[in-house]
């Protein structure tokens, strides 16, 4: 059985746009929450700082994951968020320590 896929985000917005970002992600974390498969979705902001963010992510399946990048939403959100972004995000894929 295949596991979970878990993403950590990392999400640097320009300076003084930090609820730029906060807004996007309350506008869209309700289409991507509705997705198949999305079991966790949500936005940390990285204390002393308001512009930097984490965003944690967690699939049921690669194929979950992949049906989530090419979503309508997200492409349309990839787009809009160049706005206010610094640099893109940064993903990192995370896997259990103790599997082999």
């Amino acid at each position: 059985m295949s596991q979970p896929i878990k993403l950590i985000i990392h999400i640097t917005t320009l300076p003084g746009r930090g609820a730029e970002q906060v807004a996007a992600f309350e506008a869209l974390a309700p289409l991507v929450r509705a997705e198949d498969g999305c079991l966790r979705y949500d936005l940390h902001r990285v204390a002393d700082d308001p512009d930097r963010f984490v965003l944690i992510e967690r699939w049921a399946s690669a194929g979950a994951l992949a049906a989530h990048d090419v979503a309508p939403h997200m492409t349309a959100a990839d787009a809009a968020n160049k706005a206010f972004r610094a640099k893109p995000a940064e993903v990192v894929r995370l896997v259990d320590a103790t599997v082999a």
